[in-house]
């Protein structure tokens, strides 16, 4: 994944997104494959910017 690459605004909640997290993991045995490892990055990537979203509305 490009440092450079943000997806313009995650329309799940951070919850959501945590949930997705945890369950990739678990179905992963706690070893990721390459695709999966990808999958988990944009995940990290969209719960961030919505953590993120919900700290400036709560400002």
């Amino acid at each position: 994944m490009s440092p450079d690459y943000m997806p313009s605004g995650s329309v799940r909640s951070a919850a959501e997104l945590n949930e997705q997290i945890r369950a990739l993991w678990l179905r992963a045995g706690g070893t990721l494959s390459a695709q999966e490892r990808a999958e988990y990055e944009l995940l990290v990537v969209e719960w961030a910017e919505a953590i993120r979203g919900q700290v400036i509305e709560a400002a």
